[in-house]
């Protein structure tokens, strides 16, 4: 396999591609259409999808072999998924995407500071930085002057 599809920092770059991507589409697929039904449509057409890859590469898994707790975490994650998606498409519906997305993209000083907490991992003073940087350019380029 190539060393870049094996880097996380190449699945990291084009995971934010997509996403600026995402943020543009949906901006014009909420223009006429209730931002709560445009997130079942998308949704709708992420599982097709999914279901799709899991298929053509045989990653299905038994479901009886995932554990309770993965089980929990990942219902978690998806209620969290779901909660995040329909107030990004409100937001959309209501604001620029120029200026939504910035603001979404806070979760990157939340997770960064819930990691700290709640996973126990450590940030250099560097790292610190960037978080501080990051939340300070996200306010900026959501503000509306």
């Amino acid at each position: 396999m190539n060393s870049a599809f094996a880097s996380w920092q190449f699945w990291a770059l084009l995971s934010a591609a997509f996403a600026a991507l995402t943020a543009i589409f949906a901006k014009v697929g909420v223009e006429n259409v209730n931002s709560d039904f445009a997130t079942l449509i998308r949704t709708a057409i992420i599982l097709a999808v999914l279901g799709v890859i899991i298929a053509a590469t045989r990653q299905f898994q038994p479901l009886g072999n995932i554990s309770v707790k993965t089980w929990g975490f990942l219902t978690l994650s998806g209620l969290a998924t779901g909660a995040s998606w329909l107030c990004y498409f409100r937001a959309l519906k209501l604001g620029n995407a120029a200026q939504v997305a910035p603001i979404d993209k806070l979760s990157v000083v939340l997770v960064a500071v819930f990691a700290v907490v709640f996973l126990g991992e450590r940030l250099s003073g560097a790292n610190w930085l960037g978080v501080v940087l990051i939340a300070a350019g996200a306010v900026l380029i959501g503000y509306k002057a």
